[in-house]
């Protein structure tokens, strides 16, 4: 009981809780880099950023909050989700994802180094308004850049880190509570992602998914973590849709690149 009040994926008692990303993930482009490269001081600058983070040369938050910096010298906050919604995609085989998740009593559970302000509106944009207010999302969050600042003013708003962590929000917090409990109890874990701010919990789970291509999967290999990749969320639903009906197990599933 004490859990479940705790750990909200656990309401409905599930035997499979679904983890994962949001930006490249589950949207077929991160809109923070989108935000960067078109508000802010452009990809060229970008991309040895995320480089020097996957190399374990910089923490994450800090990189990031020099690229959300240079969004918000150029936009104020309502400009870049109107930016973001006229222009980022949902992955193609989500929806269906979504629908089996539900209908199997499986909890998506959005663990974000973005900001929920931005990932709320996009899935209601997606999905409707209902249909976004079923998932958990955990993320960071938008405040004045100081006080009395408007948020919606160029160079008024700033990212608000969810903890301390040299990620800004370390994801493997949120996961390790479901991964420690008791045989009987822990539910089989699996975790979506594709890219920098994913590497704190690409340990957690049971099975990871990464998205071919991406930052992700060479982190996996380079520090010897089992995954499988994925281009798009059509080929997650097969694999969890075997796993669940027994015709495969999650050790078998990990078989990295395809």
């Amino acid at each position: 009981m004490g859990s479940q009040q705790t750990l909200p994926a656990l309401k409905s008692h599930p035997k499979y809780i679904f983890f994962t990303d949001f930006d490249g993930t589950i949207t077929q482009q991160d809109s923070n880099d989108f935000l960067t490269d078109n508000l802010g001081f452009g990809a060229a600058q970008r991309k040895p950023h995320n480089a020097d983070v996957l190399s374990l040369k910089r923490h994450f938050r800090d990189s990031f909050q020099e690229m959300l910096d240079s969004v918000s010298a150029n936009a104020g906050f309502d400009t870049c989700i109107s930016s973001l919604i006229q222009n980022i995609t949902l992955d193609e085989g989500f929806k269906a994802f979504f629908e089996y998740a539900g209908a199997n009593n499986i909890p998506i559970v959005i663990l974000s180094g973005g900001m929920e302000p931005i990932i709320r509106a996009l899935l209601v944009n997606f999905l409707g308004a209902e249909k976004a207010d079923s998932m958990q999302i955990v993320s960071n969050q938008v405040g004045p850049r100081f006080e009395g600042a408007d948020i919606n003013a160029v160079g008024g708003w700033t990212i608000v880190y969810h903890d301390d962590s040299g990620f800004g929000h370390d994801k493997s917090l949120e996961i390790r509570p479901y991964a420690n409990l008791p045989e009987g109890e822990r539910p089989v874990l699996f975790y979506a992602g594709d890219g920098v701010s994913d590497l704190s919990a690409a340990k957690e789970t049971d099975l990871l998914f990464a998205k071919a291509g991406k930052d992700l999967v060479s982190y996996c290999e380079t520090q010897g973590v089992p995954f499988t990749t994925f281009t798009n969320f059509y080929e997650i639903l097969d694999e969890v849709k075997a796993i669940v009906e027994g015709k495969i197990s999650v050790h078998d599933a990990a078989k990295g690149r395809k």
